[in-house]
């Protein structure tokens, strides 16, 4: 008879870029392709001999158990959609840098590759609502915050402070939002989601603001920017956050025809 209470196995994850291959392995110059691999069991091309330090750009397989985390350390960069997200079993011995400090990592010299699984997971538990935001939605977005910006570039830096610092009657100040956000994606382990989150939306600023073939100005790119990742952060703790705290993340008295009133 099945114990009731025996503890269920840990899942553990590796991201990759769209192809498959490890990042790290790439760079090292042993790229290792999981795609290719689903079912088998791969050995380390350079093992480390010192366990568990890096001795190369790429010691040991690297994966982790909290899948808001997998985007951590993965080499990826600059930070792109879609990668890819696998479930993997180490085989043989394990190490971890700090059990206490990583509670979620995991070191091997072998893994066994399980299956390839919903990309959407390593962007914390909204992550489909996230891109829909970071996809959909800030695009058309950014023309208005650019003339918004551009018709009045002092009074919208005001705005913009008072926004960053300061309280209104319906929303927190942004960087007290922000904070929140980053605490509870550390207790959550979404802490590399939320960092791959605020990234890609500062890429599609960047690609809009790109495609009006115009120069664009040092305070447009900020606003934009900010505005953007309040925004997809919004969406990842949707469910998490009252209004006060969402609203504080858009930025929702910065959309009205004049400042709202500043609490004293």
């Amino acid at each position: 008879m099945d114990d009731p209470m025996a503890r269920k196995p840990d899942t553990w994850y590796i991201a990759t870029p769209a192809d498959g291959t490890i990042e790290m392995s790439r760079q090292a110059g042993t790229p290792v392709n999981l795609a290719t691999a689903v079912g088998d069991v791969i050995d380390h091309p350079d093992p480390c001999a010192n366990k568990w330090f890096d001795e190369s750009r790429f010691s040991y397989f690297r994966m982790v158990k909290r899948v808001g985390e997998a985007l951590e350390d993965t080499s990826i960069q600059p930070a792109t959609w879609p990668i890819r997200l696998w479930i993997v079993e180490p085989v043989g011995e394990t190490g971890n840098w700090s059990p206490r400090h990583y509670p979620y990592r995991l070191l091997a010299h072998q893994i066994r590759v399980i299956e390839e699984t919903d990309p959407h997971q390593a962007l914390g538990v909204r992550g489909r609502d996230v891109l829909d935001v970071i996809h959909h939605q800030i695009p058309g977005l950014v023309a208005r915050w650019a003339a918004d910006w551009t018709a009045d570039p002092d009074g919208m830096s005001q705005r913009l402070w008072t926004w960053e610092t300061c309280a209104s009657f319906t929303s927190g100040s942004r960087q007290w939002a922000q904070s929140v956000a980053g605490s509870v994606s550390h207790s959550r382990r979404e802490a590399a989601a939320q960092t791959w989150i605020e990234d890609l939306a500062r890429g599609t600023v960047d690609q809009v603001l790109a495609h009006t073939g115009l120069d664009v100005s040092h305070g447009v790119r900020h606003y934009a920017y900010t505005r953007a990742v309040g925004l997809a952060v919004a969406a990842q703790h949707q469910a998490r956050f009252d209004t006060y705290v969402l609203d504080a993340l858009r930025g929702i008295d910065l959309d009205t025809t004049s400042p709202a009133p500043v609490s004293a």
